[in-house]
């Protein structure tokens, strides 16, 4: 009887969605297509970030161009490398390259949330508590050496990157806009440190590995570093033009603006698909390697990072190469290898290689 009454309401599904459809209207309207005026000021501003970086940065293009892109999708980035390879740098001159706050903190075992986030002190003036907000509250925020902070303070800042805001003593802050986490980690210090959980791994857009220079950049590098006369970089040394806030807003808004066609969608799909043991043209022996593959959250990540791609290059459509120019540092993190894997010295880098390979261009 109980089951029954279910019945009469399945003709009446389609209703919701025709009474639905002036409600989706004003979308095209949102998503108007990119305009030739637009597409130009975004390489305006794209560039005029670049003549920021070839101020501090020698090599490290790969890097350059994550961190920009990165900003650009609306973000947060993970760089990993050995000491002494300007991952701090690189994170300080994007922050200088837009006119918004920068804050940087150096993660430590003993950092606690509220060092962080902020916290309620009593004043004893007025007999009240008063908020005092932590170093997350600002436009970029550099984490040192993420994984050397505590489970309780990785959590803290997960609820920040996700939700976009914090809790200070029940009271919801939300934090500026735009926000973008940019974290450090080094992957030799095992003393000391504690790994990031695949939550949080997740909520990165994109990890970056940085390599060794060459010995031409490093030549190049000290022939910088004695022209001027300074190995810090303050906001003093680096000339030129910043961007503004509303800058980066007009760069994200533009590149969800992109189109994206169905065949690009099913690509990205295709790609994350793949990666689970699935997909259209499912990798042999996959189940041996991976453990966990990547989940939706790459597939959007992957589509978000093609858009700002295709925009910081000129065109208001994604092309299949913008997709793949980041395909590693997409799903590096994202894809959890099994203990044979590891123990064989296979690493997430060539799975994706493999993945790359394997799916059908469209």
């Amino acid at each position: 009887m109980g089951g029954m009454t279910l019945f009469p309401t399945q003709p009446n599904i389609p209703s919701p969605t025709t009474a639905a459809r002036p409600v989706t209207v004003p979308a095209p309207g949102v998503s108007a297509p990119l305009g030739a005026d637009d597409a130009k000021r975004a390489r305006i501003l794209a560039d005029a970030i670049r003549a920021r970086f070839a101020q501090t940065l020698v090599g490290q293009d790969n890097l350059r161009e994550s961190l920009i892109v990165t900003l650009v999708a609306g973000g947060h980035i993970l760089i990993e490398s050995v000491p002494g390879l300007a991952k701090t740098t690189a994170a300080q001159t994007l922050a200088t390259c837009v006119s918004g706050s920068f804050k940087r903190v150096q993660c430590t075992p003993d950092l606690m949330p509220s060092d962080l986030v902020g916290t309620q002190v009593f004043d004893f003036a007025s007999q009240k508590f008063t908020t005092q907000i932590g170093p997350i509250h600002a436009n970029f925020v550099l984490l040192d050496e993420i994984n050397r902070s505590n489970a309780k303070t990785q959590s803290a800042m997960l609820e920040a990157m996700a939700e976009g805001a914090t809790t200070i003593g029940g009271q919801r802050i939300a934090l500026p806009k735009p926000f973008m986490v940019i974290a450090t980690e080094n992957p030799i210090e095992e003393e000391g440190t504690f790994n990031l959980p695949e939550a949080q791994m997740d909520r990165f857009m994109m990890k970056a590995v940085m390599t060794y220079p060459s010995p031409d950049e490093e030549a190049r590098m000290l022939a910088m570093l004695t022209r001027r006369g300074s190995d810090m970089i303050g906001p003093d040394t680096i000339t030129g033009e910043r961007i503004s806030v509303s800058d980066v807003d007009f760069l994200r808004k533009a590149a969800r603006r992109v189109h994206v066609s169905d065949a690009i969608m099913r690509y990205a799909v295709d790609i994350t698909a793949t990666s689970r043991g699935a997909g259209s043209r499912p990798i042999k022996g996959l189940s041996s390697l991976v453990r966990l593959g990547a989940s939706p959250r790459a597939t959007i990540a992957l589509t978000r990072i093609g858009q700002a791609k295709a925009l910081l290059s000129g065109r208001d459509y994604v092309v299949p190469e913008d997709l793949k120019a980041f395909a590693h540092e997409v799903l590096r993190h994202r894809i959890m290898l099994t203990f044979e894997a590891l123990a064989d010295g296979v690493v997430s880098d060539q799975i994706v290689d493999k993945i790359v390979e394997t799916v059908p261009v469209p």
